[in-house]
């Protein structure tokens, strides 16, 4: 418009000669200030489009950041809604423990209670059981002392049976090969003397040398007085016919005479207590051999002298154990 306004007034000056100088001057003046005003007016022509543009992008921006928080109002809600029923579900789950509060609470209790009874009754049961245990303990203790005890006393007697032996074994020496043996075994002691050394044949009478050979064990069994002795006759199995020496019923009869004979001459030794000697006749029952042959019948034919440590002690311990 200043434009069109400029050209018109130029055109009026120059179609109008007469114009005074005066005048023009006056339009000239005008027309750079109206050229001002509009190289002013374009500037804020600029800085309006610049601002408008600033203005656009910043409503864009806004408009931007206003549905991003229209998206996290709703997420918001929803939220609110979602905890608002779980609210409600607690609720409802703390109305509903609260009312059975009570019936558990007293349940719990009359549980324990029955817990503690039992706990009672158990704690009562093991200190009986531990009172039992340390009574089984103190005895297995007394019987472990006593039978380390008796063991010690069978150790000791076994000890003494093989000196016995030993003893017995050097004081007979000498009829080493006559018939006579000793003999160490299952805690006894066996002097066997066959008839040979001892006996004629169908008689009961020792003879001088057999009588050397029972006073040198009457003699062993005088220094040793707890010792009991069995003296056992044996025969074979031949059967006794006519009159024997005064008359013999049989093998058993014969066996127990030679038995007997046998005691007194051990007992000859006032040393020798006779309350520890026992006499028994075998007759042709506990063979040593086979009866078929002379030899055979020659081993049968014997006395057995077996010597036994007295068990009394030994069998109080077993008792008490």
């Amino acid at each position: 418009m200043i434009k069109r306004i400029s050209f018109g007034l130029l055109a009026l000056a120059l179609t109008t000669s007469c114009v005074s100088k005066k005048i023009y001057a006056d339009l000239e003046t005008k027309f750079a200030a109206l050229k001002k005003e509009r190289n002013s007016l374009a500037d804020q022509n600029d800085s309006l489009k610049t601002a408008n543009n600033q203005f656009l992008a910043d409503n864009g921006n806004l408009k931007s950041e206003l549905d991003k928080l229209k998206a996290e109002r709703d997420k918001l809600a929803a939220d609110y809604a979602a905890s608002s029923n779980n609210l409600k579900t607690l609720q409802a789950s703390y109305n509903a423990l609260e009312k059975n509060s009570d019936e558990a609470l007293k349940a719990n209790m009359d549980k324990n209670r029955e817990l503690l009874s039992q706990l009672e009754a158990k704690e009562k049961a093991l200190a009986a059981e531990k009172d039992r245990l340390n009574k089984l303990s103190a005895d297995l203790k007394d019987r472990s002392d006593r039978v380390n005890e008796l063991e010690g006393l069978i150790a000791a007697k076994e000890a003494s049976m093989k000196k016995l032996k030993e003893t017995l074994s050097k004081s007979l020496k000498a009829f080493e090969g006559k018939g006579l043996t000793v003999q160490h075994k299952d805690g006894k002691v066996y002097v066997s003397m066959e008839n040979k050394l001892l006996f004629e044949s169908g008689s009961w009478t020792v003879g001088t040398e057999g009588k050397k050979a029972v006073d040198l064990v009457g003699k062993v069994l005088g220094d040793n007085p707890d010792i009991a002795v069995l003296i056992e006759g044996h025969t074979d199995n031949d059967k006794i016919t006519g009159v024997i020496g005064g008359g013999v019923e049989s093998n058993w009869d014969l066996s127990t005479k030679r038995a007997t004979a046998i005691v007194n001459i051990l007992t000859s030794n006032a040393k020798v207590k006779k309350e520890n000697l026992t006499a028994a006749g075998r007759g042709e029952y506990s063979p040593l051999m086979s009866n078929d042959t002379p030899d055979g019948k020659a081993k049968n034919r014997r006395i057995e002298i077996i010597l036994t440590p007295k068990l009394d002690e030994i069998s109080k311990m077993l008792n008490e154990i």
